[in-house]
């Protein structure tokens, strides 16, 4: 299959590996943060860290918008959908993700509360239509490659006067969450993790294009390597990573070029600015407020903002203790390092988003294995 059986073929993989083992320096160690899930579970999928020099590590970074939506978010969503009596649309990952004790959308759902699992935003606008006397809210959720069908649905809306339709929107933006894990102070009083680079995302990347990463590279002198999600794609991309660190530089590389441009897909662009524009701070689970790093629906579309329709109350929200779910999405421990992971927490009866999303670093570690550790690596955490 073109584009898929090529980019894991075996004996590439063994040759890219042979070529890594021979450029890293045996002085130093590399620390390379994916940002993206599907980075890390292609890793843990293929076995890719295995086939890594012992001095080449992977470090977990943010994952996916479910993992850094913050609790007080979802606890916004369950209240809409029981307090107001809407009819919530949401993707399947947002189901079983815990806010604050533990209250999940499925669970609001079983007590009674209208919530609705959807596979687009056409289904979020069919269901507007066979309900014209109900209110029907999609909760919004994504980094820039979701964006675009929030913007068409919004569209749509207004196209067909659907009065009963609304979006809570929830869209963030990778940029800016990459400079604020490397310069915040906040985020470093939480831990700090050492980071020679970064595996740039790749389905976000086919949206905005390598171009944002540019200024990001100069200013903080990190490299960075647009990286499909294929296993050679992330050795490949490891591989270009180690040759600039080695040189010391600190530029924008796009190993994804049969999906990426430097300019990225201006219509879709386009379409996202007429209807969205900058939030001046945004909170993500793990990071905290971060400045201009979410969308929010321009006054133009005010009429269908779910946040202008309908008041939610103020609230305390809380992660679940112990969960280490936070610094897991700052790279500052792995799953294993939570007390929770498991034990308590499981697929079946997740305490985070970590565990829940598709694309968490939890749920990697526990689908491919990586909770066994050796014992070698045991030693190791007991020295």
């Amino acid at each position: 299959m073109k584009y898929v059986s090529e980019f894991r073929a075996r004996d590439l993989a063994e040759k890219l590996a042979a070529q890594i083992a021979h450029e890293v320096r045996p002085d130093r160690t590399y620390h390379l943060m994916e940002f993206c899930g599907g980075h890390t579970h292609a890793i843990f999928r293929y076995g890719v860290q295995d086939l890594m020099p012992e001095n080449v590590k992977f470090v977990h970074g943010p994952g996916c918008p479910v993992c850094v939506l913050p609790v007080r978010r979802l606890d916004d969503a369950v209240e809409l959908a029981e307090k107001h009596g809407v009819i919530l649309c949401t993707y399947g990952d947002m189901m079983r993700v815990p806010g604050t004790k533990q209250r999940s959308l499925i669970r609001a759902k079983a007590d009674g509360a209208d919530i609705r699992m959807i596979y687009s935003t056409l289904d979020a606008l069919k269901i507007a239509r066979e309900n014209p006397d109900r209110e029907v809210v999609f909760f919004a959720i994504g980094f820039e490659t979701t964006t675009p069908p929030t913007a068409v649905a919004i569209m749509q809306a207004e196209t067909e006067g659907l009065e009963n339709f609304s979006v809570f929107c929830n869209h963030v933006l990778t940029p800016a969450a990459i400079g604020h894990i490397l310069e915040s102070p906040e985020v470093r009083d939480l831990g700090t993790v050492k980071i020679d680079g970064f595996l740039g995302p790749s389905h976000v990347s086919s949206v905005i294009g390598s171009e944002p990463y540019e200024f990001f590279a100069e200013e903080f002198a990190k490299p960075v390597v647009i990286a499909g999600f294929e296993p050679l794609d992330v050795m490949q991309s490891t591989l270009m990573l180690i040759r600039q660190i080695n040189e010391g530089r600190a530029e924008v590389e796009n190993e994804y070029a049969r999906v990426v441009t430097r300019e990225g897909n201006l219509k879709a662009q386009s379409l996202v600015s007429d209807v969205f524009e900058l939030r001046q701070s945004f909170e993500w689970r793990g990071l905290g407020e971060v400045p201009y790093s979410a969308l929010r629906i321009r006054d133009t579309h005010a009429a269908l903002d779910a946040e202008k329709r309908f008041t939610v109350s103020e609230k305390k929200s809380r992660e679940v203790k112990s969960c280490e779910c936070p610094a897991i999405l700052r790279g500052v421990k792995k799953p294993t390092d939570c007390k929770l992971f498991g034990t308590v927490c499981t697929p079946d009866n997740p305490m985070g988003s970590c565990m829940v999303s598709s694309e968490g670093a939890c749920a990697a570690y526990w689908t491919y294995g990586r909770f066994r550790e050796t014992a070698k690596e045991a030693e190791e955490a007991a020295a």
